[in-house]
């Protein structure tokens, strides 16, 4: 990771300077540029096309346990790490997709219930409409017997008064 960063960056600094800074020597930075690939990383590259190619086909579908499952089924011995590690470094991800789902069907032939409300929702004021009112759980019809609970009337909550039935 440090030679890579200094590789990276010794156009804009000395490398030297870069060494001094990611505490390796030069000496060592060099011998990094000319050693060659382990057979790991050979190996790891192999596996990079292979994840690509599987990953294409699955339309980027599988993620690592299942690109796992998949390489592994080709014949490859891997683990689901290295798998993770790979798809990690080289920025694959799955894309994920939401199939649509409609939540409401306008046209139906369902019957359609009464307006028994007349949809009138609107007052001048607080308590205008008629309706008696819980303090506890909102409006109730008239003469509803709703053991220890307050409920106001238009008139009385307007006077500040509480009516408990």
């Amino acid at each position: 990771m440090r030679f890579a960063f200094i590789d990276a960056w010794k156009e804009e600094w000395s490398v030297e300077f870069l060494c001094r800074v990611m505490e390796v020597t030069s000496r060592g930075f060099r011998a990094w540029r000319i050693r060659p690939m382990s057979q790991r990383q050979r190996d790891d590259m192999v596996l990079l096309a292979y994840i690509r190619e599987q990953h294409r086909l699955s339309l980027q579908s599988y993620g690592r346990p299942r690109m796992s499952e998949e390489l592994q089924e080709l014949g490859l011995k891997v683990g689901h790490r290295r798998v993770g590690r790979l798809m990690r470094d080289n920025g694959i991800k799955i894309i994920r997709t939401q199939k649509f789902k409609a939540t409401t069907d306008s046209n139906h032939t369902f019957n359609i219930a009464p307006n028994l409300l007349d949809q009138d929702f609107s007052a001048d004021g607080p308590n205008q409409n008629g309706l008696v009112t819980s303090a506890t759980s909102g409006p109730a019809k008239v003469g509803s017997i709703w053991p220890s609970s307050l409920i106001c009337t238009p008139a009385e909550s307007s006077a500040g008064r509480l009516a408990i039935v």
